[in-house]
């Protein structure tokens, strides 16, 4: 699914994200959505979410649950 739209990112998600100080390397972090942070309905770098660990980043894949 797509990072870069708001409507498919849910709190309780599991996604990959990329932090701030990764994104020259381009290193995801695999974490769950605590707290949406853009309110656009779009971005093309990514959705801005918070994880349950604190970590603040863009969305670039979502884990679909299995």
């Amino acid at each position: 699914m797509n990072g870069q739209t708001r409507a498919n990112i849910k709190a309780g998600l599991e996604v990959d994200i990329v932090l701030k100080q990764d994104q020259r390397t381009g290193k995801l972090t695999r974490g769950v959505v605590k707290d949406i942070l853009t309110n656009s309905p779009n971005h093309p770098h990514g959705i801005k979410v918070r994880l349950t660990s604190g970590q603040v980043g863009r969305v670039k894949n979502i884990i679909t649950p299995s």
